[in-house]
């Protein structure tokens, strides 16, 4: 595999065909074109800097399937273009007691890499005893937060758990924590496998306060992979960003699953 990929690949087809089964066969990855990188692009990000959407596919754990989640595995994600081409690859690492133990509540790192297994993004969300509730995450020790870097070294922003009176809000931070931008679920906390359309969390301006057009959403990925496996298949998109914004909105994506899927999964099983 190349060292960097900056060539947009064509984009096109039937983006979802196929995600219904638990197992897909996956596209390959795409070369570099040797195109010169955006200015202020960390390296290893000069494709994610062309795309304006990337599709997290989650990786189906048979270890998982075999036990019925009794036995929790670290997560891991395909991070791909609307055609299914995998641009980098997204590796959870975290305590075998920690997963069993705490499930959602664990501390983690995601450990973003290319195709060659160079690692460009790492992001890290602490353990905290008592974090997750809405009502108080505005308290140091009761919201979560999630330090960004690209490189790993090379701090770029924040996500943080904001608090709320009933819906999931996240905020983003650059790394001198200046808020950038707000995002907000939807109002309904419950999320099951008959939830067959789009489960949308909005972005919206930290000042006026109005929705953007960037979002992020889970896809519905078809009755069998929704009832049968924790695998989740969630869209973001982000027209028109700095390729450091795409890069913490990537990482919110880690921040979402956990926080929102994986805790909903684990009742329904």
């Amino acid at each position: 595999m190349s060292s960097a990929v900056t060539s947009q690949p064509v984009l096109g087809g039937a983006r979802f065909a196929g995600y219904s089964s638990i197992v897909g066969q996956e596209k390959s990855g795409f070369s570099s074109s040797g195109a010169a990188p955006p200015i202020g692009c960390p390296p290893g990000l000069e494709y994610l800097a062309q795309m304006d959407e990337v599709y997290l596919n989650q990786k189906v754990d048979l270890l998982e399937i075999l036990t019925n989640t009794a036995l929790e595995v670290p997560n891991r994600y395909s991070v791909e273009n609307a055609s299914g081409q995998r641009a980098y690859f997204a590796q959870e690492e975290s305590e075998c007691c920690n997963r069993i133990c705490c499930g959602p509540n664990r501390g983690f790192q995601m450990h973003i890499t290319m195709n060659d297994g160079r690692e460009v993004i790492k992001c890290e969300r602490e353990f905290k005893c008592c974090a997750g509730c809405c009502w108080c995450a505005n308290g140091d020790h009761c919201g979560w937060e999630m330090t960004v870097e690209a490189p790993p070294g090379n701090l770029i922003g924040y996500i943080r758990q904001q608090g709320s009176k009933w819906k999931m809000n996240l905020a983003l931070y650059d790394a001198n924590r200046v808020k950038l931008y707000d995002i907000w679920s939807k109002c309904c906390p419950i999320f099951c496998v008959c939830c067959i359309d789009d489960i949308n969390f909005y972005v919206h301006d930290v000042k006026s306060g109005n929705r953007l057009s960037p979002r992020i959403y889970k896809k519905w990925a078809g009755w069998v992979r929704e009832c049968c496996t924790r695998a989740d298949l969630l869209v973001c998109e982000f027209p028109g960003m700095d390729v450091k914004e795409k890069a913490l909105f990537v990482c919110a994506c880690f921040m979402i699953d956990v926080m929102v899927f994986e805790p909903q999964k684990k009742n329904n099983n």
